[in-house]
């Protein structure tokens, strides 16, 4: 069963006090805290058994690499990937993209083709794709999303045509909290002919994630966003398209042989992991994708939907309180002001009582920008958060607002 104080347990940093107030911690979109497990696995790796991996012969060796390429089955069976093959660890969804923008540049886009990118992206979606039509004279094209935080998605058949070559979406975005109608969006775009990249950043610890059935040609997620550390990431990729795509990065471990005259790569997905990987990352990841698993994503799923359902009915109760992202479809995200107030003064105030949030653009200026405004206070929850500490955000809201409307 689900047991919330149980589970708080499990999260030590949970424990703390920021300025004498017990930690309430609602910057998850940011980052997530780590179980204790994963922290104990971190430690494991470094005092029992670290060694490079894929390399030498010795006892430590052959255990990290067994553990590395258990995450990468543990990986692939989270987000239901046919194989291991299709899984690329990479440092991160920014690395992940990156990497895509470069490889996916290289092989199937020429001058006057199209990327289409939504304008209610992360800047690790679109800045990646500028660079890339820049280097391959191709043109970005951009689809709108409403004052609700929706996609127009009625926009697709004119803005897909002969010469797009992939679309780039959010699974779920960071500032509005909306989730993407991506069986429409993979619909429309395989229909014409076009590839599909989803973002998962904010959508795979929330959302169920099935890149088969949903028929993604490509998906990224960040290790940190899912209570797992920084510095680690996954590309998903169909193995025929990976398969088509060069190196991004040239190094060890990425290639069968070397010589002067020729050199020949690994077989997938070792071909797009050069250098000594962030293994601990990898194993780390793995072990907070078995807690999850071991929690129950459905139990998961079940307990966010209600605590989001809460926040964002009582949230918008707050006098003077505008949200910006209402969409009926959204994850435990809310964005909002206080008239007259300014997003860093609130976001001062509210650490000063111990809940963190953030404040700012949110690595999404097109977003902000669409609502003409210069940055937001965020507060985003998860799992291993209470209904009680959504009363005490709006709470420190209102007494914020006290505060800062003195003179």
């Amino acid at each position: 069963m689900f047991d919330i104080e149980t589970i708080r347990t499990d999260f030590p940093i949970l424990d703390r006090e920021i300025y004498g107030q017990k930690l309430i911690y609602l910057d998850n979109a940011a980052t997530t805290q780590k179980p204790a497990r994963v922290i104990a696995k971190i430690k494991e790796v470094y005092e029992m058994y670290n060694s490079n991996i894929h390399r030498s012969v010795s006892k430590l060796a052959a255990t990290c690499t067994g553990e590395y390429e258990n995450a990468r089955k543990i990986v692939c069976e989270f987000i239901n990937a046919k194989n291991t093959s299709e899984i690329v660890f990479t440092s991160g969804t920014t690395a992940a993209i990156n990497l895509l923008a470069f490889a996916f540049g290289e092989k199937f886009v020429n001058s006057g083709d199209e990327i289409v990118v939504c304008e209610s992206e992360h800047h690790s979606n679109i800045v990646p794709w500028q660079l890339m039509c820049e280097r391959k004279n191709a043109v970005l094209k951009v689809l709108p999303f409403d004052d609700r935080g929706d996609l127009k998605t009625e926009l697709l058949d004119e803005l897909l045509t002969e010469r797009t070559r992939l679309i780039c979406v959010a699974q779920a975005t960071n500032v509005l909290g909306t989730v993407n109608p991506l069986d429409l969006i993979v619909k429309k775009a395989h229909e014409k002919g076009v590839y599909v990249l989803v973002d998962g950043a904010q959508g795979i610890q929330h959302l169920k994630t099935d890149v088969t059935t949903s028929d993604f040609d490509f998906y990224v997620f960040s290790g940190h966003k899912i209570y797992a550390p920084t510095g680690i990431g996954i590309l998903y990729g169909k193995e025929n398209l990976l398969e088509q795509l060069p190196p991004w990065q040239g190094g060890g471990d990425m290639v069968k042989s070397v010589s002067f005259a020729k050199t020949r790569y690994s077989d997938l997905p070792l071909k797009f992991e050069a250098g000594t990987s962030n293994y601990v990352g990898a194993i780390a990841l793995g072990e907070a994708l078995s807690y999850l698993i071991y929690i129950g994503m459905e139990n998961i799923h079940s307990y966010e939907k209600n605590l989001t359902d809460y926040a964002l009915e009582k949230i918008p109760s707050v006098p003077g309180i505008t949200i910006y992202g209402t969409s009926e479809n959204k994850v435990g995200i809310a964005s909002f002001l206080i008239e007259g107030i300014h997003h860093a003064d609130m976001g001062e105030i509210l650490d000063k009582m111990g809940i963190a949030v953030r404040t700012g653009r949110m690595c999404a200026d097109p977003t902000v920008q669409h609502f003409d405004l210069t940055g937001l206070v965020r507060a985003s929850w998860t799992f291993y958060n209470t209904k009680q500490e959504i009363d005490k955000l709006c709470e420190g809201i209102e007494k914020a607002t006290k505060i800062l409307k003195q003179d």
